[in-house]
Parts: C-alpha cells; structure tokens; sequence
C-alpha cells in the first residue's frame, strides 16, 4: 500500500507500507491491504505506520521509530483520512 501524510507545510513523508494505524473520531482503527474505500475524520493522537518512509528534509524530527516493534509513529492535532485502491492519503493537522 501507498501512504502519504500531508500538512499545511507540506508533504511530509510518502511510503509503501503494510499497515498504519489511526486516531479516528470513534477510536483507534487499522487500515490493511485492500481495506474498503473510506474516508473518515481523525482526532488528536498517534499515526503508526510499519514501512520504510521517505520523509521529507526539515521534518524528520516529527517522526519517532519504535526500535522494538520498527513502526513509526507521528503525533498529529487531528485531520482526514482517504483510502481508496491501497493508497492512503492523510491530511494532518
């Protein structure tokens, strides 16, 4: 799957991934391959993401790796997500 977190500023990471992780409006929920198309509100909390990102230069301290588990976390303020086809695009607050 095809992730791509945007931010006001800009797109900060693009990546294939196996799955990601997200604080939706009615709590945490997982997107896998193949997941339905949706598209859904997201509140204050961690994005985790298994994958190997290409962050953007200048935004590479937003991005922590859990060394034990190797997932990527990003603390966002809330935003949007769209899956559609195995790619998901998340606008981040």
């Amino acid at each position: 799957m095809f992730l791509e977190i945007v931010t006001p500023e800009a797109s900060i990471v693009t990546a294939e991934i196996n799955s990601v992780t997200v604080p939706g409006v009615d709590g945490r929920f997982q997107v896998l391959k193949n997941h339905a198309s949706i598209i859904s509100l997201l509140v204050q909390g961690t994005v985790t993401f298994s994958g190997a990102p290409n962050i953007t230069q200048g935004f590479e301290d937003r991005f922590v790796k859990d060394e034990k588990s190797g997932k990527w976390e990003l603390e966002i303020n809330g935003g949007t997500i769209e899956v559609n086809n195995d790619k998901i695009i998340i606008l981040a607050d």
